[in-house]
Order: structure tokens, then sequence, then C-alpha cells
């Protein structure tokens, strides 16, 4: 009776998940990347956006990180370019009875603006937030070992929501790749 009732669930589950992917086709999804019907594949587009350098160490992460997922094979002439502000702040956790902290938090803000490379208004304008936690522990080295990988995942973290909103943005315009930048 057991078995009997087990293999009910598995087939009323495959028959809802085909039922749910038929479902899905019918919504209007899109692949984000690949080719569009209306303009060019988005991979296309996010190689042609320029990312000029950011002030500090940490813009220097950020930027690394941003043009290793826009541009991952050799640049074209860039029809895009993402301005990134950073700021970093830290907020102390587990606090001992001397007032001194265990664990804390580092906190990564970025403002970015996506514009035309020939000018114009903004086409693209957002705020990420990044928060990593690390110990603070007794040798100043090792503090200063977690704090910097912290901050290396907080610039990767950025990078990341920075590409997905600009994935998104782009994989709905209208535009060629090889067409010029127009105001």
């Amino acid at each position: 009776m057991y078995r009997t009732s087990w293999s009910t669930s598995l087939s009323r589950l495959r028959i809802l998940l085909v039922a749910a992917l038929f479902g899905l086709s019918a919504c209007g999804f899109e692949p984000l990347y690949g080719e569009q019907d209306n303009g060019a594949a988005t991979e296309d587009l996010m190689s042609r956006v320029f990312v000029p350098p950011i002030a500090d160490r940490l813009g220097q992460l950020v930027r690394i990180e941003l043009t290793n997922r826009l541009t991952p094979r050799p640049a074209q002439e860039p029809l895009y370019v993402v301005s990134v502000e950073v700021s970093e702040a830290r907020q102390g956790l587990a606090v001992r009875r001397d007032d001194s902290a265990t664990r804390a938090n580092l906190i990564l803000n970025a403002q970015f603006v996506l514009s035309r490379t020939s000018g114009g208004d903004p086409l693209l304008s957002g705020e990420i937030r990044s928060t990593n936690g690390f110990d603070i522990l007794v040798s100043d080295f090792a503090t200063l070992a977690a704090k910097k990988d912290a901050r290396r995942r907080g610039a990767r973290d950025i990078a990341d929501g920075i590409v997905d909103r600009l994935s998104l943005f782009l994989s709905r315009q209208n535009i060629s790749a090889t067409a010029p930048a127009q105001r």
C-alpha cells in the first residue's frame, strides 16, 4: 500500500512539472542570453560596456570583477559607460564586556549609472549593497586577512548585482550591437 501511494504521488508530481513547463513556455519567457528577435544578443551588448577606473583599492576590486564579467573576451568599441562609486563601512557585532568586538560586518555600497558613450541622459542607475562578516581575532594580521577577504567577497557581490541589472536592462533594448551610439 505504501508503494502505491508513493508511485501515485510521483506520477502526479511529474504531471504537475510538465504542466508547469508548458505554462512557462506560454508566458513569454525568453532566455537572457542568446540572439533576440528585436536586436543583438545580450552578451554582445554587455561586451560593449566600458568601466572607467574607480577610486581606491575597493574600487579597483569592483572594476576588475566588473570587467571580468562584462568583457571576458577582447572588448569591442564601447557603446555604453557604467560609472561606479563605492563606499565602505564597518559595523561591530559580537561585543565583549570590555566593549571590544569579536565579529564585524563590512558593509559596501555602490551607486552606478549607465549612459551612452556619446553622452546624454543616464539610461539606468541604481544602488547595490553587500554585507559580509569577518572575525576580529587576537592576531592583527589574521584580522586584516579576514577583512581583506570580506572586501573581496563584497566586491564580487557588487559586481554581480551590477551585471545582473545591466544584463536585464540591455536584454530589453532594441539595439544592434554593431549600430553606432545615438543620442
